[in-house]
């Protein structure tokens, strides 16, 4: 179709043709995934929106898209004003908008296979005060006016080695099982494409920059598991790894088989099995029980050998990342780069490791006004050429089969001014303040959000996203269930307590509408620190990630004694475990960069 205005009018004639007065389309697909398939990305297509993380309602007269924070700016540039309002999300939800906006006694769609129940109680309550109906879909209307629509994936599974995993998948199972008879429950469903990798030590090409593929799985209390995946991804040697003890099915096998647990205790996860598997429970008669998955956290504590294969793709992975920071340094300045051509150039430096599976997710190449948009996708409409003058943010990471990498760094073209030079010292204090702090066992991460805040709130500044995700082994580079966040910000706060053995990422920055971002991100681990004298566990980070954060961006008379430490200590360690794998001027460049403040 010519245009997106073509795709709104399609789709509001097909909701006409299904009778229905409305539809709700989420960024997501059948495991609630954040980064899904072009199979699924409805919502781009429909509207242009690029980012990761959202959702549109059209009605018969009105359309809207909803958004977070992160994406305040790259929606108005993505999203026609003529067709669409824009509403921001936590502020206003999608259910609450419904119930505002639906037509009397109207009837609004939704697909069953893309919204968890709770979502589906909340917005059918909603629509009943307006004496409207919530109505599941057999088949998504946007999958019928999308005449190209591509199909899913069949890359085939791959097999994680126990060594590179730390754990057989059978062991996994049995922990499992264990927590099966804890609960007194018959078999669990893994929905959740990063669970069912981890799970069964395989990984796939089905999701750009993630390694998993499209599969259901249920796992019985002894042990033994279910695995629905389409036929053509497996090979013989993915057979052989998983054994006897997994049964095999075609995917489109799965919901049929949820009918098969009348009488049978099944646990399945609220929030990352979608409504259609409780309905499909629901009408087989099983008694079900609303759990979280049980993978999800053993995923998010790392056994020694994530751990250790993690700090070797670090250790890659920064020596990569130093040698574009070094040509960024000699080539920006000159002119002649583009946002697009500078995420080439780091992706050849990755390359060039030999090892390089992918890349953990789209690279945020961005200058000037651009990197002010936290979550921005450089495209070939969007990419600007890089210019003296401006800030040059680049938030990137790599996907290796020992580890996932994420790193933020700023770079400028250019003399920086006084105003960006206090920004950045700001953040790079907040982010030091994550990086030294001690806290009790089992503290929140919402309860360190603010560490990294202060520094921007005693100039009245502040950034509007979370400080820190969780990240996967050779998974999603976005992983709970910790996060390091305040519930005023997109994603809100968990409730999950920091374990020694997470992933954290710790990425304050501050933005500048129209103007400049800045973000300084490294990943941690949380470790037991010991501490003198202490009547508690005390936990606290070490830092994971090692590239030179950029000198000339620091104010050094506004660093604390105990800042400049830090800065020169890490700097060092950037040294030692980053020179060793750089020659000649590459090494000499390192070594200035990091010289003591």
């Amino acid at each position: 179709m010519s245009s997106y205005a073509d795709r709104l009018s399609a789709l509001r004639e097909q909701l006409k043709r299904d009778r229905l007065d409305g539809f709700v389309v989420p960024l997501t697909d059948e495991h609630m995934s954040e980064y899904v398939g072009e199979y699924a990305q409805r919502l781009a297509w429909l509207t242009g929106f690029q980012g990761s993380a959202g959702t549109a309602v059209v009605l018969p007269q009105e359309a809207a898209i909803f958004t977070d924070g992160r994406y305040t700016l790259q929606v108005r540039q993505q999203v026609s004003a003529d067709d669409w309002q824009y509403v921001g999300v936590p502020q206003t939800s999608v259910e609450g908008w419904l119930g505002e906006h639906a037509p009397d006694g109207g009837r609004i769609g939704y697909d069953p296979w893309l919204h968890t129940r709770t979502w589906v109680d909340a917005a059918r309550k909603a629509l009943a005060e307006r004496g409207a109906e919530l109505v599941a879909v057999d088949t998504n209307p946007i999958d019928k006016v999308w005449p190209d629509k591509p199909s899913p994936s069949d890359a085939t599974l791959t097999i994680q080695s126990d060594k590179d995993a730390g754990k057989s998948s059978a062991a996994k199972r049995a922990e499992i099982a264990d927590w099966l008879h804890e609960r007194k429950a018959d078999a669990v469903v893994l929905s959740a494409l990063d669970s069912i990798a981890w799970a069964f030590n395989v990984r796939g090409g089905d999701v750009s920059h993630t390694p998993v593929a499209l599969a259901y799985a249920i796992v019985n209390s002894d042990g033994t598991a279910d695995l629905f995946v389409a036929p053509e991804k497996m090979t013989d040697a993915v057979a052989q790894h998983l054994g006897n003890a997994i049964r095999v099915h075609d995917r489109t096998a799965f919901a049929p088989a949820l009918a098969a647990f009348k009488g049978k205790r099944v646990a399945a996860d609220p929030e990352r099995a979608v409504a259609a598997i409780f309905d499909s429970l629901d009408a087989g008669g099983a008694k079900i029980l609303s759990l979280r998955d049980p993978v999800v956290l053993a995923k998010a504590l790392k056994n020694p050998a994530e751990i250790a294969g993690h700090k070797a793709a670090q250790a890659r992975d920064g020596a990569a990342l130093s040698r574009f920071l070094r040509w960024c340094e000699i080539e920006l300045p000159k002119g002649g780069q583009t946002e697009m051509s500078a995420a080439d150039r780091l992706r050849r430096f990755r390359e060039d490791t030999g090892v390089l599976k992918d890349l953990s997710f789209d690279t945020i190449s961005a200058t000037g006004p651009n990197g002010a948009i936290p979550h921005y996708k450089v495209t070939d409409e969007s990419s600007l050429p890089i210019e003296r003058g401006q800030l040059y943010l680049v938030d990137s990471g790599g996907q290796y089969a020992d580890g996932t990498t994420d790193v933020t760094r700023v770079v400028p073209v250019g003399p920086p001014t006084a105003e960006m030079k206090d920004r950045f010292t700001r953040v790079l204090q907040g982010h030091i303040a994550i990086a030294t702090a001690i806290f009790p066992d089992r503290t929140l991460g919402a309860q360190l959000d603010s560490f990294a805040r202060r520094p921007l709130w005693d100039a009245g500044l502040d950034f509007a996203h979370g400080t820190g995700h969780g990240v996967g082994s050779y998974l999603s580079v976005h992983e709970g269930p910790q996060r390091i966040a305040s519930p005023l910000y997109p994603g809100g706060a968990s409730l999950e307590p920091l374990r020694a053995g997470m992933f954290l990422s710790n990425e304050p920055g501050y933005y500048k509408g129209g103007d400049f971002g800045i973000r300084i991100e490294n990943l941690v681990l949380v470790i037991e620190k010991p501490v003198p004298g202490a009547e508690a566990t005390m936990l606290g980070f070490e830092t994971l990630t090692f590239a030179p954060i950029e000198r000339d961006l620091i104010e050094p008379s506004m660093l604390t004694a105990g800042e400049r430490d830090w800065l020169n200590a890490y700097h060092a360690n950037v040294l030692r475990i980053i020179g060793p794998q750089l020659e000649g001027e590459d090494r000499s460049w390192l070594e200035g960069k990091c010289a003591p403040v």
